[in-house]
């Protein structure tokens, strides 16, 4: 049985079997609520949204709501430290200790600040056991990656940097510019590109922010249950253990890996 929708926002008409393949994403996939953009040659030429902002449908998705966008944050935040290179304030090839000093401990002095952006640091996870409520500390947190040592040669191969790299982009940023990377990104690029996206969201915003509706097998699940426990994929993704902590749990809101956006505001940072 099909699920009637109506789609709201803008569709230039050459773009109309977009917004027909979105409302069908509805009526024939059971999608619950979502947001679509897409901005070419400097204007919108669809922008639309549809469905409910929560599982039990009581909410219809507006044209400002919002929702965690998970590892779109990390292309984020080298946008913002791609800015202080832009700007001739960060070099790629410089070691990350000439701008983060405490960072050369565990042998790290001559890693490269190019390895944070590829994933290639060696630094994915922690050896130190932290919390969920561990990440909202940012300075904690920057001392635990400092004394932290690479679990491979840098830039020898590449890993999935999950959690660490907002870290570690973020510090970078925070030490040249002298401002967290989330004032960073909203003075230099949010508020002068009047874009919708938060790094962190605050409590004024909340109101407007969707819930996610989780798979039946959470990947955190699936590492727990499925992978085994020496590798790195286990190492990274079970410490913090995430199956404290469900997706809409208001915490995420206070840490800075997590960005909240809706397809209008990715769409334009684009």
């Amino acid at each position: 049985m099909s699920n009637e929708v109506d789609i709201q926002g803008y569709t230039d008409p050459k773009f109309e079997m977009i917004k027909d393949a979105f409302k069908e994403n509805f009526e024939e996939f059971n999608e619950v609520g979502a947001s679509f953009a897409v901005f070419l040659d400097n204007k919108f030429v669809i922008d639309i949204w549809g469905g409910h902002s929560n599982p039990e449908k009581t909410n219809l998705w507006n044209k400002d709501s919002i929702a965690k966008v998970y590892s779109t944050n990390k292309v984020i935040a080298s946008i913002c430290a791609l800015i202080l290179v832009d700007k001739g304030l960060l070099d790629l090839d410089a070691p990350v200790a000439r701008y983060w000093p405490e960072f050369a401990q565990a042998g790290k002095e001559k890693l490269l600040v190019r390895c944070l952006f590829s994933h290639s640091a060696g630094l994915p996870g922690f050896d130190e056991k932290i919390t969920v409520e561990d990440l909202k500390d940012w300075d904690k947190i920057i001392n635990i990656i400092a004394k932290q040592k690479p679990w491979w040669e840098p830039g020898i191969k590449i890993g999935y940097h999950a959690t660490t790299m907002y870290y570690l982009l973020g510090e970078l940023v925070r030490r040249i510019s002298g401002k967290p990377i989330n004032k960073f990104f909203r003075e230099e690029i949010g508020k002068p590109f009047s874009i919708d996206y938060h790094i962190m969201l605050p409590e004024k915003f909340q109101t407007n922010r969707a819930d996610m509706i989780p798979p039946k097998v959470t990947f955190s699940s699936f590492v727990w249950d499925e992978t085994d426990r020496n590798s790195y994929l286990f190492k990274v993704w079970s410490n913090p253990d995430l199956r404290k902590v469900h997706d809409n749990d208001p915490i995420w809101c206070e840490i800075a890996t997590r960005g909240f956006g809706n397809a209008r505001s990715v769409a334009k940072l684009g």
